[in-house]
């Protein structure tokens, strides 16, 4: 079983490859964009927004995603022990209705519409939970009065100006566990993803108030060992509770860039970062990765080709070495445009596309955050949507997850111009996918370019005159299944 999957994953690996050299755009991408709803960062955009409001700007904001060719929204469902959904666990955001613990009203499910929503523009949706912030700041946050840290004060921590979720308790981890299961047993949700923040970012002259615990909790280890074996064991049971509950369902993290300095360790990156994952945040992503425990890996490698103390290409490049056989995805920082020299090139961006397309083992990026595209950063929306993201692209699939392989299209002429595309399997699939091929070449998915996905059940109807790059071109179709297999190629005769 174990050299199996690790064929398939090979294989997949020199079929994204291909796919790339072959045509310069690859036909499975990773082009994601997180939506940060904490302070009401990307949306709402305020907390006094209408519910028709919220509504409007989510589709806006899905539309000008589209239009760029993203095809994964990573969403904040959870940003303070709170929900942007409702939840027999947790209050209602303030970060949605002003108030935490007041519903939207009229009434709706804002997670469900964004779910819907997205589905329809053939896009995936990824939840993003916070572990373990609890109140974003002390001084100014609503408090629900049924907000666990006035339920159950004991479970938390203050350090600055945040209070949060003690990671060393068990019922911490009980309640995390609870959460995360409510949230996939009831959203047709495509992933889970988890950010940086574990442990927080260490505070220069304070440490983090768990002596306590740790001397109840400790065993015998040293402490930094022990807050390791927290996340750990959290990471741990949320895996379990995903595999359990929907097996086929993404569990991914987006840690900080670094996972250690190569001054502390050997296996660690020739960076000079402050803070890092393993020695600060007390994550052990390599760890995870190892053990299976997470689907993919996005490091928020928000610094510069040349940085002098974490340098992109380096951390790129030490990142594809340490994949362990997932999926790795880039975090870009693009809300740094404009932030310094290196930062108003215009070619930071396209240059750390171009790099990281140069690696078969990364198969795609995020984006951070929403609302930096609304304005355009350096022609960067341009740059994506009329040259890199020109031609769209599928999700990558995992074939460890899910290896079915759907029905191939039937292909019915409707006139010199038009075509309908008919599905007769059995299993759902979510979209046709319409490529190109050059005259006289092999035959084969990873060689030709796809062209346009068409979101569809069982029927669609394409236009041929709407499609690019036909000239001298055979044109296939294929379906695409929920996981984004996709199914033999059929060409237009």
């Amino acid at each position: 079983m174990i050299q199996r999957a690790a064929l398939i994953f090979f294989f997949s690996c020199i079929s994204f490859f291909s796919s790339y050299t072959q045509t310069g755009s690859p036909n499975y991408e990773f082009r994601g964009v997180w939506i940060a709803t904490v302070v009401n960062i990307d949306w709402p955009s305020k907390k006094t927004l209408s519910v028709e409001e919220q509504k409007a700007e989510f589709i806006r904001i899905l539309d000008m995603h589209q239009r760029n060719g993203m095809n994964a929204m990573v969403v904040q469902v959870r940003p303070a022990g709170d929900a942007l959904y409702p939840s027999r666990f947790e209050p209602w955001s303030e970060f949605l209705t002003g108030t935490q613990g007041v519903a939207p009203s009229p009434y709706y499910d804002p997670l469900e519409f964004m779910i819907t929503e997205t589905h329809k523009r053939g896009m995936e949706f990824h939840a993003w939970i916070n572990p373990y912030r609890a109140v974003f700041n002390m001084h100014s946050s609503s408090i629900a009065p049924d907000h666990l840290t006035k339920v159950h004060p004991e479970w938390f921590l203050v350090y600055g100006d945040k209070k949060y979720f003690n990671p060393g308790l068990p019922e911490v981890r009980q309640h995390l566990g609870k959460v995360v299961r409510d949230l996939i047993s009831r959203y047709d949700i495509d992933g889970l993803h988890l950010d940086d923040y574990f442990y927080p970012y260490r505070i220069t002259g304070k440490e983090f108030p768990d002596q306590k615990d740790y001397l109840r909790y400790g065993k015998g280890l040293n402490k930094e060992d022990w807050r390791r074996s927290n996340v750990d064991s959290a990471i741990y049971l949320i895996h379990s509770i995903v595999k359990s509950v929907k097996p086929k369902l993404r569990f991914g993290i987006s840690p900080f860039g670094v996972w250690r300095n190569k001054s502390k360790d050997p296996m660690g990156s020739d960076t000079r970062a402050g803070q890092t994952n393993y020695d600060d945040l007390y994550a052990d992503i390599l760890l995870w990765l190892q053990k299976g425990w997470i689907d993919y890996v996005v490091p928020q490698l928000y610094w510069e080709r040349g940085h002098k103390l974490c340098d992109y290409d380096v951390l790129l490049d030490w990142w594809n070495n340490h994949t362990y056989g997932k999926q790795l995805y880039i975090g870009h920082g693009i809300e740094r445009a404009g932030s310094n020299t290196a930062w108003r090139n215009t070619n930071e961006l396209p240059a750390e596309i171009k790099s990281l397309r140069n690696y078969p083992t990364t198969q795609g990026s995020i984006f951070f955050s929403s609302k930096i595209f609304e304005r355009n950063p350096l022609g960067w929306s341009d740059s994506l949507r009329n040259h890199y993201y020109y031609y769209p692209a599928l999700v990558p699939a995992i074939p460890s997850l899910d290896n079915s392989i759907p029905a191939q299209p039937l292909v019915q002429k409707i006139d010199s111009k038009t075509v309908k595309l008919v599905y007769k399997g059995e299993e759902p699939v979510k979209a046709f996918g319409v490529l190109t091929l050059t005259l006289n070449t092999e035959v084969k998915f990873a060689l030709a370019q796809l062209v346009k996905i068409v979101v569809a059940d069982k029927t669609a109807t394409i236009d041929l005159s709407s499609l690019p790059d036909t000239k001298n071109k055979r044109i296939f179709f294929v379906t695409v299944n929920k996981y984004n297999n996709v199914s033999p190629m059929t060409e237009l005769k």
